[in-house]
């Protein structure tokens, strides 16, 4: 009787197992659980990607048949469209400013609202409704905070005898404007996050850093902020993305202006596709958008290695 060699028998093929009636079960309800995520993703995001990307290709003011241009957009766009550099300029400025106050403050608030005081799940309350409240009427009210005549801010500045900035219609001041709202409006949601992550730490940790002689700065750096790490990278992550993607801010209270000063890059894109009728075009600065968010994502996570410790991991 001839047997199969060693070698052979364990780089064979195997038979594939029936699967039990419990195994088919737990297989039918993973893809019926999962079925209708997949065929939502796949209508809702995935076609009209693949179709988005089919429109930069042309030239389409969707009311005459759409033109095969090529690349030609994505040319114009990088040589020939100074309003392009100016969007890019512009919104990489304001994530640049926008993204790391936003998580120093919120940490910093979050650590005041961590606290064990008498009455502060009212406090937490406060801080969160911005969070909630409709974006146009955010907007509409801090309008109102910046005007420079009638305005909330100046009108502070003006009782201690300093002259307020003409803030959104000041060319200079209008982004700064905008990353001050950004704080106010953006803050309340990453506090929760940030709550979340300090009522994960335990409290073991701190009572060790004591015995060891820490005061409360030392605690700080090297026990809440380690441990906060996961937070500080999902914050991070989000705080790109939602600042890439302004774009309420400039078509409510600005329209890109004044010369310029506020043109988003969502809102540069907005306006060719809505304004001008250039759908290609817009399809065209949509991909490069989707690139560039993609593009710093990755950077943040492939960094995330160095920086970012989970609880129980092993180095």
């Amino acid at each position: 009787m001839k047997t199969q060699p060693a070698s052979e028998a364990g780089s064979g093929k195997r038979t594939k197992r029936r699967l039990t009636r419990a195994e088919r079960k737990e297989e039918l309800a993973f893809y019926a659980l999962t079925g209708p995520w997949l065929i939502g993703l796949a209508v809702f995001f995935a076609v009209p990607m693949a179709v988005s990307l089919g429109i930069s290709l042309t030239r389409w003011d969707m009311l005459t048949p759409a033109e095969f241009v090529g690349l030609r957009n994505y040319t114009q766009a990088f040589t020939g469209d100074p309003l392009f550099w100016q969007s890019l300029k512009v919104t990489t400025l304001y994530a640049l400013f926008s993204v790391p106050l936003g998580l120093v403050f919120s940490l910093l608030l979050s650590l005041l609202l961590n606290q064990a005081v008498r009455g502060m799940r009212l406090f937490r309350t406060i801080f969160y409704l911005p969070s909630v409240v409709s974006g146009v009427s955010v907007m509409v009210l801090w309008m109102w905070i910046f005007n420079p005549q009638i305005g909330l801010i100046n009108m502070v500045l003006g009782a201690f005898g300093i002259e307020g900035p003409g803030w959104i219609f000041d060319p200079d001041w209008a982004l700064p404007s905008m990353v001050i709202m950004s704080l106010w409006s953006s803050v309340g949601g990453s506090v929760i996050i940030w709550l979340a992550g300090l009522k994960g730490i335990p409290s073991t940790l701190y009572e060790a850093a004591e015995l060891d002689g820490a005061g409360p700065l030392q605690k700080f750096w090297r026990v809440t902020v380690p441990m906060l790490t996961p937070t500080i990278f999902f914050n991070l992550v989000m705080g790109i993305i939602g600042a890439m993607q302004a774009f309420g801010e400039a078509y409510v209270m600005t329209k890109g202006g004044p010369m310029n000063s506020t043109l988003f890059f969502n809102f540069y894109l907005f306006d060719h596709a809505f304004q001008n009728f250039r759908m290609g075009y817009a399809s065209a600065l949509a991909w490069v958008l989707f690139v560039l968010i993609l593009g710093l994502t990755a950077l943040v996570v492939r960094s995330s290695a160095a920086w970012v410790y989970y609880e129980g991991e092993r180095s």
